[in-house]
Protein backbone atom coordinates (compact mmCIF):
# COMPACT_ATOMS: atom_id res chain seq x y z
CA UNK A 1 0.00 0.00 0.00
CA UNK A 2 1.18 4.02 -1.21
CA UNK A 3 -0.10 5.41 1.57
CA UNK A 4 -2.73 4.94 4.77
CA UNK A 5 -4.64 8.31 6.18
CA UNK A 6 -5.09 7.70 9.31
CA UNK A 7 -8.26 9.19 11.59
CA UNK A 8 -11.92 9.84 12.28
CA UNK A 9 -14.97 9.91 9.56
CA UNK A 10 -17.53 12.25 9.19
CA UNK A 11 -20.77 11.96 7.41
CA UNK A 12 -21.54 15.11 6.08
CA UNK A 13 -25.00 16.79 5.32
CA UNK A 14 -23.81 20.22 3.03
CA UNK A 15 -26.33 23.02 2.11
CA UNK A 16 -24.86 25.41 -0.58
CA UNK A 17 -24.42 28.84 -0.41
CA UNK A 18 -26.95 30.75 2.00
CA UNK A 19 -27.33 34.60 2.17
CA UNK A 20 -26.58 34.48 6.53
CA UNK A 21 -27.36 32.32 8.84
CA UNK A 22 -30.86 32.19 10.60
CA UNK A 23 -31.51 33.77 13.55
CA UNK A 24 -33.27 31.89 16.37
CA UNK A 25 -36.79 30.53 15.07
CA UNK A 26 -35.84 31.80 11.87
CA UNK A 27 -35.77 29.19 8.85
CA UNK A 28 -33.51 29.87 5.61
CA UNK A 29 -33.24 27.74 2.53
CA UNK A 30 -30.47 26.78 0.28
CA UNK A 31 -30.34 26.50 -3.18
CA UNK A 32 -28.24 23.30 -2.98
CA UNK A 33 -27.69 20.30 -0.86
CA UNK A 34 -25.67 17.15 -0.64
CA UNK A 35 -24.76 14.24 1.27
CA UNK A 36 -20.76 13.61 1.63
CA UNK A 37 -18.08 12.39 3.84
CA UNK A 38 -15.15 13.80 5.29
CA UNK A 39 -12.18 13.58 7.40
CA UNK A 40 -9.71 11.29 6.64
CA UNK A 41 -11.48 9.41 3.89
CA UNK A 42 -10.92 12.76 2.18
CA UNK A 43 -6.97 12.33 1.93
CA UNK A 44 -7.42 9.05 1.02
CA UNK A 45 -9.58 9.54 -1.66
CA UNK A 46 -7.32 12.15 -3.22
CA UNK A 47 -4.39 10.17 -3.02
CA UNK A 48 -6.03 7.66 -4.86
CA UNK A 49 -7.65 9.75 -7.50
CA UNK A 50 -4.48 10.91 -8.24
CA UNK A 51 -2.69 7.10 -8.95
CA UNK A 52 -1.60 5.92 -5.23
CA UNK A 53 -3.04 2.77 -3.44
CA UNK A 54 -4.75 4.28 -0.59
CA UNK A 55 -6.17 2.97 2.44
CA UNK A 56 -7.84 4.69 5.52
CA UNK A 57 -7.44 3.32 8.92
CA UNK A 58 -10.34 4.40 11.01
CA UNK A 59 -13.30 2.71 12.87
CA UNK A 60 -16.38 2.04 11.20
CA UNK A 61 -19.71 0.43 11.87
CA UNK A 62 -23.28 -0.09 10.78
CA UNK A 63 -24.30 3.52 11.23
CA UNK A 64 -25.44 5.79 8.58
CA UNK A 65 -22.24 7.48 8.12
CA UNK A 66 -20.11 4.39 8.00
CA UNK A 67 -22.29 2.83 5.23
CA UNK A 68 -22.02 6.50 3.50
CA UNK A 69 -18.02 6.08 3.86
CA UNK A 70 -17.98 2.56 3.06
CA UNK A 71 -20.21 3.03 -0.17
CA UNK A 72 -17.60 6.18 -1.24
CA UNK A 73 -14.33 3.97 -0.78
CA UNK A 74 -16.06 1.09 -2.73
CA UNK A 75 -16.21 3.67 -6.11
CA UNK A 76 -12.92 6.01 -5.07
CA UNK A 77 -10.71 2.15 -4.63
CA UNK A 78 -9.74 3.12 -1.07
CA UNK A 79 -8.76 -0.01 0.63
CA UNK A 80 -11.00 -0.41 3.94
CA UNK A 81 -8.98 -3.59 5.26
CA UNK A 82 -6.88 -1.09 8.18
CA UNK A 83 -10.30 0.15 9.27
CA UNK A 84 -11.41 -1.56 12.41
CA UNK A 85 -15.33 -2.48 12.86
CA UNK A 86 -17.11 -2.62 15.77
CA UNK A 87 -20.57 -2.19 17.23
CA UNK A 88 -21.05 0.93 18.53
CA UNK A 89 -21.74 3.94 16.13
CA UNK A 90 -18.13 6.07 15.23
CA UNK A 91 -18.64 7.96 12.13
CA UNK A 92 -19.82 12.06 13.43
CA UNK A 93 -21.79 14.01 11.93
CA UNK A 94 -21.08 17.62 10.40
CA UNK A 95 -23.97 20.22 9.13
CA UNK A 96 -21.92 22.05 6.34
CA UNK A 97 -23.55 25.62 5.99
CA UNK A 98 -22.15 27.59 3.22
CA UNK A 99 -22.05 31.50 3.60
CA UNK A 100 -20.11 35.19 3.12
CA UNK A 101 -17.78 33.33 0.86
CA UNK A 102 -16.99 30.43 3.56
CA UNK A 103 -18.99 27.93 5.27
CA UNK A 104 -19.51 26.95 9.00
CA UNK A 105 -19.64 23.69 11.20
CA UNK A 106 -21.89 22.14 13.44
CA UNK A 107 -20.25 18.81 14.81
CA UNK A 108 -21.74 15.68 16.64
CA UNK A 109 -19.30 12.88 17.82
CA UNK A 110 -20.81 9.84 19.32
CA UNK A 111 -19.88 8.19 22.52
CA UNK A 112 -18.05 5.27 21.14
CA UNK A 113 -15.77 8.48 19.41
CA UNK A 114 -13.35 10.24 22.86
CA UNK A 115 -12.74 13.62 21.99
CA UNK A 116 -9.04 13.01 23.15
CA UNK A 117 -8.40 11.47 19.94
CA UNK A 118 -8.27 8.28 17.80
CA UNK A 119 -6.66 4.54 18.63
CA UNK A 120 -3.28 4.65 18.64
CA UNK A 121 -2.91 1.57 19.63
CA UNK A 122 -4.89 -0.27 16.72
CA UNK A 123 -2.89 2.48 14.62
CA UNK A 124 0.00 1.27 15.93
CA UNK A 125 -0.74 -2.22 14.51
CA UNK A 126 -2.32 -1.50 10.96
CA UNK A 127 1.23 0.70 10.54
CA UNK A 128 3.47 -2.80 11.59
CA UNK A 129 0.86 -4.94 9.79
CA UNK A 130 0.72 -3.31 6.23
CA UNK A 131 3.96 -1.03 6.16
CA UNK A 132 2.56 1.76 3.53
CA UNK A 133 5.00 4.15 2.34
CA UNK A 134 3.39 6.85 3.38
CA UNK A 135 1.19 7.54 6.44
CA UNK A 136 -0.96 10.56 7.02
CA UNK A 137 -2.39 11.82 10.06
CA UNK A 138 -3.32 14.91 12.77
CA UNK A 139 -1.53 15.55 16.09
CA UNK A 140 -3.72 13.74 18.66
CA UNK A 141 -2.67 12.66 22.47
CA UNK A 142 -0.71 9.21 21.46
CA UNK A 143 0.26 10.64 18.13
CA UNK A 144 3.98 10.84 19.22
CA UNK A 145 4.71 7.34 19.39
CA UNK A 146 3.00 6.81 16.09
CA UNK A 147 5.12 8.76 14.55
CA UNK A 148 8.40 7.28 16.28
CA UNK A 149 6.95 3.72 15.10
CA UNK A 150 6.43 5.01 11.20
CA UNK A 151 9.81 6.28 11.42
CA UNK A 152 11.44 3.28 13.05
CA UNK A 153 9.66 0.99 9.87
CA UNK A 154 10.88 3.85 7.17
CA UNK A 155 7.28 4.90 6.80
CA UNK A 156 7.18 8.51 5.25
CA UNK A 157 5.14 10.40 7.46
CA UNK A 158 2.76 13.84 6.00
CA UNK A 159 1.60 15.87 9.16
CA UNK A 160 -1.52 18.10 9.18
CA UNK A 161 -2.95 20.10 12.16
CA UNK A 162 -6.16 21.74 12.87
CA UNK A 163 -6.30 25.08 14.79
CA UNK A 164 -8.02 22.77 18.06
CA UNK A 165 -4.86 20.97 18.32
CA UNK A 166 -3.12 24.20 18.23
CA UNK A 167 -5.45 25.93 21.07
CA UNK A 168 -4.88 22.60 23.25
CA UNK A 169 -1.34 21.42 23.14
CA UNK A 170 0.96 23.49 20.57
CA UNK A 171 3.69 21.98 22.23
CA UNK A 172 3.16 18.74 21.26
CA UNK A 173 1.97 19.87 17.53
CA UNK A 174 5.57 21.14 17.34
CA UNK A 175 7.33 17.72 18.56
CA UNK A 176 5.13 16.11 15.66
CA UNK A 177 5.58 18.55 13.11
CA UNK A 178 9.76 17.86 14.19
CA UNK A 179 9.48 14.15 13.47
CA UNK A 180 7.34 14.13 10.15
CA UNK A 181 8.79 14.48 6.45
CA UNK A 182 6.40 16.79 5.60
CA UNK A 183 4.67 19.42 7.86
CA UNK A 184 1.17 20.74 6.12
CA UNK A 185 -0.47 23.54 8.22
CA UNK A 186 -2.33 26.50 6.28
CA UNK A 187 -1.78 30.14 6.54
CA UNK A 188 -3.70 31.04 9.83
CA UNK A 189 -2.83 27.62 11.43
CA UNK A 190 0.49 28.20 11.39
CA UNK A 191 0.00 31.96 12.41
CA UNK A 192 -1.50 30.20 15.57
CA UNK A 193 0.97 27.91 15.85
CA UNK A 194 4.22 30.09 16.20
CA UNK A 195 2.72 33.37 17.04
CA UNK A 196 4.23 35.16 14.26
CA UNK A 197 2.49 38.30 12.68
CA UNK A 198 3.25 37.39 9.33
CA UNK A 199 3.60 34.71 7.16
CA UNK A 200 6.96 35.14 5.89
CA UNK A 201 8.12 35.40 10.36
CA UNK A 202 6.11 31.89 10.81
CA UNK A 203 7.53 29.98 8.13
CA UNK A 204 11.47 31.29 9.78
CA UNK A 205 10.19 30.00 12.78
CA UNK A 206 8.76 26.86 12.02
CA UNK A 207 11.79 26.04 9.69
CA UNK A 208 13.90 25.92 13.10
CA UNK A 209 12.20 22.99 14.06
CA UNK A 210 10.29 21.86 10.78
CA UNK A 211 12.51 19.92 8.10
CA UNK A 212 9.97 20.10 5.22
CA UNK A 213 7.03 22.82 5.43
CA UNK A 214 4.03 23.49 2.23
CA UNK A 215 1.79 26.04 3.57
CA UNK A 216 -1.23 26.12 2.04
CA UNK A 217 -3.12 29.04 1.08
CA UNK A 218 -6.05 28.40 -0.65
CA UNK A 219 -6.54 30.09 -3.67
CA UNK A 220 -3.03 31.65 -3.10
CA UNK A 221 -1.68 28.18 -3.81
CA UNK A 222 1.24 26.83 -1.40
CA UNK A 223 4.70 27.59 -0.31
CA UNK A 224 7.27 25.17 -0.03
CA UNK A 225 9.94 25.67 2.67
CA UNK A 226 12.85 23.79 3.98
CA UNK A 227 16.45 24.90 4.61
CA UNK A 228 16.73 25.22 0.94
CA UNK A 229 14.66 27.97 0.67
CA UNK A 230 11.27 29.07 0.33
CA UNK A 231 9.26 28.38 -3.18
CA UNK A 232 5.93 29.62 -4.19
CA UNK A 233 3.51 27.07 -6.10
CA UNK A 234 0.68 28.09 -7.81
CA UNK A 235 0.65 25.96 -10.50
CA UNK A 236 -2.20 23.83 -10.86
CA UNK A 237 -4.85 26.33 -9.90
CA UNK A 238 -7.58 26.50 -12.05
CA UNK A 239 -10.31 28.59 -12.71
CA UNK A 240 -13.79 27.53 -10.77
CA UNK A 241 -16.93 28.15 -9.52
CA UNK A 242 -16.54 28.19 -5.72
CA UNK A 243 -19.84 25.67 -4.33
CA UNK A 244 -18.07 24.61 -1.40
CA UNK A 245 -14.17 24.69 0.30
CA UNK A 246 -15.41 21.61 2.76
CA UNK A 247 -12.34 19.53 2.16
CA UNK A 248 -10.29 21.16 -0.26
CA UNK A 249 -6.78 21.22 1.85
CA UNK A 250 -7.66 17.29 3.02
CA UNK A 251 -7.70 17.36 -1.23
CA UNK A 252 -4.62 18.76 -1.56
CA UNK A 253 -2.73 16.79 0.94
CA UNK A 254 -3.87 12.81 -0.40
CA UNK A 255 -2.77 14.59 -4.15
CA UNK A 256 0.37 15.70 -2.49
CA UNK A 257 1.42 12.46 -1.09
CA UNK A 258 0.46 10.44 -4.06
CA UNK A 259 2.93 12.81 -6.29
CA UNK A 260 5.89 12.77 -3.69
CA UNK A 261 5.16 8.78 -3.77
CA UNK A 262 5.28 8.32 -7.43
CA UNK A 263 8.57 10.61 -7.31
CA UNK A 264 7.96 14.20 -7.89
CA UNK A 265 9.62 16.94 -6.17
CA UNK A 266 7.89 18.39 -3.10
CA UNK A 267 7.21 21.81 -5.48
CA UNK A 268 5.76 19.42 -8.26
CA UNK A 269 3.37 18.03 -5.95
CA UNK A 270 2.13 20.94 -4.16
CA UNK A 271 0.92 21.96 -7.44
CA UNK A 272 -0.84 18.44 -7.62
CA UNK A 273 -2.33 19.42 -4.22
CA UNK A 274 -3.21 22.48 -6.09
CA UNK A 275 -4.57 20.91 -8.49
CA UNK A 276 -6.89 18.70 -6.01
CA UNK A 277 -7.98 21.78 -3.91
CA UNK A 278 -9.31 23.66 -6.62
CA UNK A 279 -11.32 20.42 -7.76
CA UNK A 280 -12.47 20.22 -4.10
CA UNK A 281 -14.13 23.61 -4.17
CA UNK A 282 -16.02 22.95 -7.04
CA UNK A 283 -17.97 20.59 -5.42
CA UNK A 284 -20.58 19.94 -2.93
CA UNK A 285 -18.89 17.89 0.45
CA UNK A 286 -15.33 17.13 0.47
CA UNK A 287 -15.52 14.39 -1.70
CA UNK A 288 -18.63 15.06 -3.58
CA UNK A 289 -21.89 13.71 -3.21
CA UNK A 290 -22.40 10.16 -2.26
CA UNK A 291 -25.73 8.80 -3.87
CA UNK A 292 -26.13 6.34 -1.45
CA UNK A 293 -28.87 4.04 -2.96
CA UNK A 294 -31.72 4.38 -0.64
CA UNK A 295 -30.63 7.40 1.52
CA UNK A 296 -29.09 10.35 -1.38
CA UNK A 297 -32.25 10.18 -3.60
CA UNK A 298 -34.59 10.19 -0.80
CA UNK A 299 -34.79 12.92 1.62
CA UNK A 300 -37.33 11.80 4.13
CA UNK A 301 -36.05 8.26 4.67
CA UNK A 302 -32.71 10.10 5.43
CA UNK A 303 -33.98 12.48 7.93
CA UNK A 304 -35.88 10.08 9.32
CA UNK A 305 -32.60 7.69 9.31
CA UNK A 306 -30.60 10.58 10.89
CA UNK A 307 -33.06 11.42 14.00
CA UNK A 308 -33.10 7.92 14.68
CA UNK A 309 -29.93 7.43 14.92
CA UNK A 310 -29.07 10.63 16.79
CA UNK A 311 -31.92 10.41 19.25
CA UNK A 312 -30.76 8.24 22.09
CA UNK A 313 -26.70 9.64 21.48
CA UNK A 314 -28.25 13.05 22.35
CA UNK A 315 -29.77 11.54 25.71
CA UNK A 316 -27.00 9.67 27.01
CA UNK A 317 -24.53 12.72 26.64
CA UNK A 318 -26.86 15.44 27.03
CA UNK A 319 -25.96 17.43 24.54
CA UNK A 320 -23.53 17.42 21.47
CA UNK A 321 -20.19 16.70 21.58
CA UNK A 322 -17.66 19.58 20.97
CA UNK A 323 -15.30 18.35 18.23
CA UNK A 324 -11.17 18.02 19.31
CA UNK A 325 -9.56 16.12 17.41
CA UNK A 326 -7.19 17.24 14.72
CA UNK A 327 -10.23 16.38 11.60
CA UNK A 328 -11.50 19.86 11.19
CA UNK A 329 -12.86 22.32 9.45
CA UNK A 330 -10.43 22.47 6.07
CA UNK A 331 -11.61 19.72 5.22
Amino acid sequence: MDVIAFGRVFLEIVFGQVVSLPGPGEEIFADEFAISCGGAVTVASAASHYGAQAGLSTLLSDDLGSRVVAEHCARARVDLSPSRHVAERTAGITVVLNFSGDRGFVSYLPPAQPVTGPDTGHFLEVLRAHRPAWCYLHPWPGAEDLIAEARSLGIRVALDVGLNAIASDPRAVRTCARRADVFLPNTEELLRLTGARSLPAAIDVALAWCRCLVVKRGAGGAIVADQAGKTPVTDGIGPVSVRDRTGAGDAFAGALIAALHQGASVTEAAAAGNAAGSRTVSILGAVGEVDVEGLSPAAAPLAAALLAAQRPARNELGGPAERADGQEPER
